[in-house]
């Protein structure tokens, strides 16, 4: 069809890539249609049992460990004592084994602010609203029934019962805008729990007793400010005066926590959920009579089932900072594919983990640009790979080499045996990743720069002295494959630093295209009394 619209004899190749939900459309084009796609790059892929599953811990975790994520950031930062565990109470560590079992990698919680969903509490308790949807009853048998964590005697069981909120409370002021609408409330003496969201709101008349309706909105903790929504009707927010009564409640919100507990997929290489099975591989908890996660994933992909059947050339695009897919699923798919295709499985996969990277496409935001790569130039490469692949018959790199410990993937240290394309930076201070200095003394900064053979050659350098993610180029001579520099830094303020060092690999030399950049970061740790 595609030759005869644009009037030619020649092959018109077909190519689809998609990162994160997109992941699953690219799955299921690339397995259920022939003649169709040549070649895909799914990338930041997610499973079947993604959804809501990937959230759910998070924010069950975020209930345990919020004032402890600090110390387990400085454990697995450069130069941290690199054990998370210390310090931690017994529900602490099990919290965080728990998590740390179902994907989230440990060294993202140097990033825990957003593994914990601290700036926006609401987004990892958003899709409470498709289990509720799916599974009505839920709720009710997660605080009612035993089995499950609402009814659960244990310290973990106490600490959600804590968080509970479920009562009644009075406006003491209403904001409004210039138009005189409302845009949100002050409650008088407001719950005291430290976690707010997803909270059920429902409206009373002036007798205290009617039900004018639910109200979408939002309620910082500790403030007793609920920052009213899009989407209230005008008989609800006409309501609202100084002295109406609101109920709130987060029973859903608290239950949807738990939910990958009683999801334990009945499809075998799903490692994340062992943790809920018994010595015989029985699930430990009550499941529940559907498994959301499959059919979103079905709805998401048009009927695709992840089969690993794949109709044309793939690259797998990973990030091992990924705590949204989390990186285990490439492996997970990459077992699928080799078992789908057996002896044609070199012929036509390849997984690259990219090290540094996380699930945000495009630029790096401010905050997270001193540990976090960009990684859209490695898409550009891996589609152009893929296109020299289909049509030209050259093979891309190898897959990257990495070791998976229950679901946490690492690669190797070096260049020539971790393979994928990505440079690898070797930073050290004073040969070690930590140093202590006076105020006032220099420090050397050694780093070695490797690209993977075949993979291009180093085309920039740039520093981070302080590890603010203000990055400053360097000159370093000719592109090449390895690379060693070296810069002595003074620092006269008393601190703890993180200087760092970003390297980009581009695959012809080329120091002037933007395009098919391939960064990768190497940090060390200095401690200025």
């Amino acid at each position: 069809y595609a030759a005869k619209y644009y009037g030619t004899a020649k092959k018109i190749h077909g190519y689809i890539w998609g990162g994160s939900g997109g992941s699953f459309q690219t799955y299921g084009a690339i397995e259920n249609t022939e003649g169709v796609w040549d070649g895909a790059v799914p990338f930041i892929p997610g499973t079947p049992y993604a959804i809501p599953n990937s959230f759910t811990v998070r924010a069950l975790a975020r209930l345990v460990l919020r004032d402890k994520a600090p110390r387990i950031a400085d454990a697995v930062r450069p130069g941290g004592s690199g054990d998370p565990y210390a310090g931690l109470t017994q529900v602490e560590r099990d919290m965080l084994r728990e998590t740390t079992g179902m994907g989230v990698p440990l060294r993202a919680w140097e990033g825990y602010d957003y593994v914990l969903g601290l700036p926006n509490p609401e987004l990892l308790v958003d899709m409470t609203s498709i289990v509720r949807a799916m599974d009505p009853t839920y709720a009710d048998d997660f605080w009612g029934t035993a089995g499950y964590l609402g009814t659960e005697l244990s310290t973990l069981g106490d600490i959600v019962r804590t968080a509970l909120i479920d009562g009644t409370y009075t406006i003491g002021r209403v904001d409004r805008d210039a138009q005189g609408a409302p845009t949100s409330l002050v409650l008088d003496s407001p719950p005291a729990q430290a976690d707010t969201a997803g909270l059920d709101i429902t409206v009373y008349a002036a007798d205290g007793t009617t039900n004018v309706g639910t109200l979408k909105g939002s309620l910082a903790a500790g403030t007793g400010v609920l920052t009213l929504a899009d989407g209230n009707t005008d008989d609800v927010l006409d309501t609202l005066t100084d002295g109406t009564r609101l109920h709130l409640d987060n029973r859903w919100s608290l239950a949807f926590r738990a939910y990958h507990r009683y999801q334990v997929p009945t499809r075998s290489g799903f490692h994340a959920w062992d943790q809920y099975r018994d010595v015989a591989g029985n699930p430990l908890y009550p499941q529940r009579p559907l498994a959301i996660g499959p059919l979103v994933s079905q709805a998401t992909s048009d009927g695709g089932t992840h089969t690993g059947a794949i109709t044309g050339k793939v690259i797998v695009v990973g990030n091992l900072a990924d705590t949204d897919a989390y990186p285990w699923p490439g492996d997970w798919y990459r077992a699928q594919v080799k078992q789908a295709l057996g002896a044609r499985y070199g012929d036509d996969f390849r997984l690259w983990y990219n090290d540094n990277a996380d699930h945000i496409e495009g630029p790096v935001p401010a905050g997270r640009a001193a540990r976090i790569v960009a990684f859209d130039g490695i898409l550009q490469q891996a589609l152009r790979d893929l296109s020299a692949w289909v049509e030209k018959g050259v093979r891309p790199a190898p897959s990257t080499t990495y070791s998976v410990s229950g679901t946490q993937i690492s690669v190797p240290e070096s260049a020539s045996e971790r393979h994928g394309i990505q440079p690898v930076v070797d930073l050290t201070v004073g040969g070690a990743d930590r140093i202590e200095v006076r105020a006032g003394g220099s420090v050397v900064l050694k780093a070695r720069i490797e690209v993977p053979r075949g993979a291009g050659s180093v085309v920039r350098t740039e520093w981070d002295f302080e590890g603010t993610g203000t990055f400053t180029e360097k000159p370093f001579g000719r592109p090449r494959r390895t690379v060693e520099v070296e810069r002595t830094v003074t620092y006269d303020k008393p601190g703890t630093y993180f200087p760092g060092l970003r390297a980009t690999a581009q695959r012809e030399g080329d120091t002037t295209t933007p395009f098919a950049h391939v960064p990768n970061l190497g940090r060390v740790r200095v401690v200025v009394r």
